[in-house]
């Protein structure tokens, strides 16, 4: 029996990119540039150890309509309605200049108009599949500058049919208007019975096949799905991917989008890898070695002019400089539905077969640059600082000040984000009356807020001159809730330049940003992925019947464990009292309240030293200084008074429930606390807000 080729072909190909990737890993560089790496190795122009590479080129097809349809899973008609404007706006400025600045740089080297256009239309196209791919790993597909890049890129995706329409326009083919009209008319039907199918049929034909608790009977049903729809938008014209992009949108919506999801990962990661080496093997080097200036020049102008322009864009649309420069990184390089377009202008004409392999060649280069691009992104845009004024001359910086009443506010708390936590967290310290001011870089989001009556400022919470506003010098606390890595790490040390001392709360999605933000001086990290697992040990332990000591046991030695290459890690635990501080003015006082510049939270539940040894305690205490809670002197270990030993911390106070009062170690006299403020007679309503859009 023959080994198929087919088979041959994909052990060469799967080897090759894994020893490429793990290669190019060990220098930090991102899988996909590995990926496609290994496909310039594997094809024609390289080492040609695969042949036939039609059978690689239908399954890096189905790894772009896999890829998008995953994209697309998450993209729920909701949010892609939150979305509209950036869409819109965003897309069509970027796709307008981007076309306008080919057109007039072709006629200067005496291209004609219409072959300008049609360049036009090849360069104005980013990478959807690798910069969404770039961004989800990265986890910033919701942060401010991955919502700008997404919305474009949806655009330009739906770009391709109106510019497929025009290629026979622009070779001179004579094409009725009404066939024009038909095409168009045909994708807005199609996009109408999306909406209409994911509302009404989907949700009732997967409760159905759900109910039968087959997996293997959803996963065909869910595959199904996406490929009748996919389907259907090729008959009206529209490319495979964004077929595939509409069909996850319409089981985005129903209720089992997230199972959907979570079971098309293997299949979409499997053939999307497959599609970028796909892209590697079109990498022509003879072309490079003929022409090298020629294709440096090219790659080089193109990253440099689309990353201006679609900077440009983004401040047009009073984003500021940082969110600017990422999105024009972003979006710098050529799409792979440009390849579509090149085929079918050399049928057309418009082309030859040097300039479309050319442009192939320069194509994937600047795919390939990309991935590292984004990662260097931060770092350019930090080393742009110099170019504020851009923001004033767009009026991105900053259209709205802080009001009277606010300018002078201290004790405060600066939130910075409006994602989900930031939204609870606001509501929180809103229905609490505790003073607070949000920073939000989404203007859009920051002109509905301020619609509704809310307080809200657009700024970017990284600058120190926002941070100066906000009032970082007189905040009892600065809470970094956005969705940046990047940014966040770039608030803190601003943060701690301007305020030494003020208390930083950082929420990171990944355990590996802990460390740095640790270094740059965060005070308390709440780490998404190491929470979700506590949660996860708390209900398994709690569905066990295991005794609420030994949980908690269990729970502080995890908290304090960590992770091996991170250490301890911090988080939100469960308050066991109130924890109003102390103040001067109180019935008895001492010098020592002068270390207290705000309210410190309890490190653990319970005291920490009984924790690990597994030991009862009695009446805990606090220190006002670090928040270590240990047992009182009637207690077997005294933990309390042995952190005071231990570290010399003057002050402590009640850890019991309705005990609000401390005790100075030094001077040995009790410290009554502050009357706590009046509360509203009105009760604070909790009922759900509007979604900020």
């Amino acid at each position: 029996m023959q080994t198929p080729e087919l088979l041959q072909e994909l052990v060469v190909v799967f080897g090759v990119a894994v020893a490429v990737v793990l290669a190019l890993s060990r220098l930090r560089l991102p899988t996909i540039a590995g990926l496609i790496a290994a496909g310039a190795l594997i094809g024609p122009s390289g080492f040609d150890w695969v042949h036939d590479t039609w059978h690689l080129e239908a399954l890096a097809q189905i790894g772009v309509a896999l890829l998008l349809f995953g994209i697309g899973l998450e993209f729920s008609l909701e949010r892609l309605r939150r979305l509209w404007k950036v869409l819109t706006l965003g897309g069509g400025i970027q796709v307008a200049l981007t076309l306008l600045a080919v057109v007039g740089v072709a006629g200067v080297l005496g291209f004609p108009a219409r072959q300008g256009v049609f360049l036009g239309f090849l360069v104005a196209l980013s990478s959807t599949a690798i910069v969404l791919r770039v961004l989800a790993e990265r986890q910033e597909t919701d942060a401010p500058h991955g919502r700008l890049i997404v919305g474009a890129l949806i655009f330009q995706d739906l770009c391709v049919v109106p510019m497929m329409l025009v290629i026979p326009l622009l070779a001179g083919q004579e094409v009725g208007a009404a066939g024009v009209a038909w095409v168009l008319t045909k994708a807005a039907l199609l996009v109408v019975a999306t909406v209409v199918f994911g509302r009404v049929v989907v949700p009732s034909l997967l409760a159905v096949v759900a109910g039968t608790r087959r997996r293997e009977l959803f996963l065909l049903a869910v595959l199904g799905l996406g490929a009748g729809i996919t389907w259907l938008a090729s008959l009206a014209g529209l490319s495979l991917a964004l077929g595939a992009f509409m069909a996850g949108v319409a089981l985005a919506d129903s209720d089992y989008g997230y199972q959907a999801l979570a079971d098309m990962l293997p299949l979409r990661e499997t053939f999307a890898s497959l599609f970028f080496i796909s892209i590697g093997m079109l990498f022509d080097v003879r072309v490079v070695l003929e022409h090298p200036l020629l294709v440096t020049g090219l790659v080089v102008g193109v990253l440099v002019s689309k990353s201006v322009l679609g900077g440009v864009g983004a401040l047009v649309m009073r984003f500021p400089l940082r969110v600017a420069v990422l999105a024009g990184v972003g979006l710098a390089q050529i799409g792979e539905f440009s390849f579509v377009l090149a085929n079918e202008g050399l049928s057309a004409g418009l082309l030859s077969a040097e300039e479309r392999d050319l442009f192939v060649c320069m194509s994937v280069l600047t795919m390939a640059v990309t991935p590292v691009a984004l990662s260097f992104g931060p770092r350019l845009a930090a080393g742009m600082a110099h170019l504020r004024p851009l923001e004033v001359l767009f009026g991105a910086h900053g259209p709205h000040r802080l009001e009277p009443e606010h300018k002078e506010l201290s004790d405060h708390f600066i939130v910075a984000g409006l994602g989900t936590a930031g939204r609870m967290v606001v509501r929180a310290l809103r229905a609490s009356q505790l003073p607070h001011v949000v920073i939000e870089l989404d203007p859009h989001v920051v002109a509905e807020a301020r619609r509704r009556g809310e307080v809200m400022y657009y700024g970017d919470i990284t600058s120190p001159e926002i941070l100066e506003r906000a009032g970082i010098h007189r905040a009892r606390a600065l809470v970094l809730l956005i969705s940046d890595p990047e940014g966040s790490q770039r608030a803190v040390s601003a943060a701690r330049r301007l305020s030494p001392d003020v208390p930083i709360l950082v929420k990171v999605p990944r355990l590996r940003d802990i460390g740095d933000l640790h270094e740059r001086g965060a005070s308390d990290i709440v780490a998404g992925e190491f929470e979700t697992a506590l949660e996860a040990v708390t209900r398994v332990l709690h569905a066990g019947g295991v005794a609420e000591e030994v949980m908690n046991a269990l729970l502080a030695a995890l908290r304090h464990e960590g992770v091996p290459e991170h250490g301890p890690v911090s988080g939100p635990r469960r308050m066991l009292g109130t924890m109003g501080g102390l103040r001067h003015g109180t019935a008895t006082t001492c010098v020592h309240l002068d270390l207290l510049r705000q309210d410190v939270l309890p490190r653990t539940s319970g005291c920490e030293e009984c924790l690990v040894q597994h030991l009862r305690w009695h009446n805990l205490r606090m220190c006002l200084i670090c928040g270590h809670v240990g047992c009182c002197d009637a207690s077997f270990g005294r933990h309390a008074m042995r952190h005071f030993e231990a570290t010399g911390h003057p002050l402590m106070r009640s850890f019991e429930p309705g005990e609000h009062w401390g005790w100075c170690y030094v001077d040995a006299i009790e410290i009554d606390p502050a009357p706590p403020p009046p509360m509203a007679p009105t009760r604070p309503s909790l009922e759900p807000e509007p979604v900020s859009p």
